[in-house]
């Protein structure tokens, strides 16, 4: 290949994802800012809530318990080295809140509920349903869209917060119970160092990512080729972006709130 045609290849690739993140980008200020609709569209994020949060929470509960017992675990072994148990509470407390409860929930939720939405959408598209719903004079954004894509943005943080109280009490059990932690300095030490700026900065990478993975996934979903293969290539592009755009933002978001402590 000469160089003139890897230069027209490479071209052609970025005028390509120009186009697709405008794409995207449209349908998120459709969904943000179109006028919204909540006598029809309420039970349907209802529903979403359900198969999208509700559903989640096993998977989150089971992972939350096992890491925050391998991390009581771990941190047990490495700070009794230098004799600074009595820290267990803080490093499990403020690993949960600052990193893994926003950001290993927010993995668990893309390969869950991303991929569900992304699979449900294409399947709509490729048997002509949204055609049929614009056929008869229905926005597919406000009706199909729009209540999934806000249903993913609200059950994200919750699942987050319900990820971090779980990831705590297994490992308070490894610490406590099978350790023999004093309970009191162990909760004690924890309620000193989770200060208001860690749940609160917790909480804004929780959203962010929500609407990076539901915007990714419904965005992809709507985008399909209507094919089988194409819904394939969408489902696994789903959990792709959305894992490395999470990474990727958690750095960001990371640099901003702590890099200057």
């Amino acid at each position: 290949m000469s160089i003139i045609e890897s230069v027209a290849s490479l071209g052609r690739k970025g005028i390509g994802a120009c186009s697709t993140l405008g794409r995207a980008g449209c349908m998120l200020l459709n969904i943000v800012f179109g006028k919204p609709e909540p006598r029809k569209n309420l039970p349907i994020l209802i529903k979403q809530l359900y198969l999208v949060g509700v559903q989640s929470i096993l998977i989150i509960v089971i992972s939350g318990l096992f890491i925050g017992m391998v991390l009581g675990l771990q941190g047990y072994l490495t700070l009794t080295t230098y004799g600074a148990e009595g820290s267990l509470g803080m490093l499990v407390a403020l690993s949960l809140f600052r990193e893994l409860g926003p950001v290993v929930s927010a993995l668990l939720f893309a390969g869950r509920a991303g991929s569900a939405l992304t699979a449900e959408i294409g399947l709509m598209k490729a048997t002509e349903q949204l055609s049929s719903l614009e056929m008869m004079a229905i926005d597919p954004l406000r009706r199909v869209i729009a209540p999934r894509f806000w249903a993913g943005v609200i059950s994200l943080p919750l699942l987050a917060a319900l990820f971090i109280s779980v990831g705590i009490f297994g490992s308070s059990m490894v610490e406590i119970d099978w350790k023999g932690i004093d309970a009191g300095f162990f909760w004690s030490v924890m309620h000193d160092s989770v200060m208001p700026s860690d749940v609160i900065n917790c909480f804004l990478k929780s959203v962010s990512f929500a609407v990076i993975i539901t915007w990714i996934s419904v965005f992809n979903g709507y985008d399909a080729t209507p094919t089988s293969e194409g819904i394939s290539l969408a489902t696994t592009r789903t959990v792709v972006n959305s894992s490395l755009a999470v990474l990727a933002v958690d750095f960001l978001l990371t640099v901003l709130m702590f890099g200057n402590s």
